[in-house]
């Protein structure tokens, strides 16, 4: 892991890069979902096979539903990554920071798991999980622990 503050702005615009990819493609994924459920009901619209087409579009109308939450939550994370494109670098981390650990680099944004960025791995992480909370508020060369491990931040963009 390169330590320079450039090199971990660019690391950091990589970060935010794969979480609003990971978005797309989550969102792509469910409206065409979405689209498949409404082909369904249109389908099952022109059968009439009693309780059988009751159930199948019940089911079908519970999928469309579960489905229209996730797109509302994934449309609130892309929002909060709209809003962190503008983010810069502060003395501690908190949402919007890419904070190189000795234990790795976590970018504190959405959940979007991890990804390769040459040598190194980035995990994205949001901020209240368990690891997003253990790193908030920290500052440069402090030590914290995590699961018992500790570790020191080395680096902040």
């Amino acid at each position: 892991m390169k330590n320079k503050p450039d090199f971990l702005r660019e690391q950091k615009a990589r970060a935010h890069a794969h979480c609003k990819e990971s978005v797309r493609t989550r969102m792509e994924r469910i409206l065409g979902q979405l689209e498949d459920i409404k082909a369904g009901l249109t389908a099952e619209t022109k059968s009439s096979a009693g309780d059988k087409h009751e159930t199948a579009r019940a089911m079908l109308h519970l999928e469309r539903e579960k489905l229209g939450r996730q797109l509302v939550l994934l449309e609130k994370e892309n929002e909060l990554l709209n809003k962190l494109a503008k983010h810069q670098g502060k003395a501690q981390v908190g949402v919007g920071s890419l904070v190189k650990t000795s234990q790795g680099l976590y970018y504190i944004a959405i959940s979007a798991g991890e990804f390769k960025d040459g040598e190194d791995r980035v995990h994205c992480v949001s901020a209240p999980s368990p690891i997003g909370q253990a790193l908030l508020g920290g500052k440069l060369h402090q030590t914290l622990s995590f699961r018992e491990r500790s570790f020191e931040i080395l680096g902040l963009a």
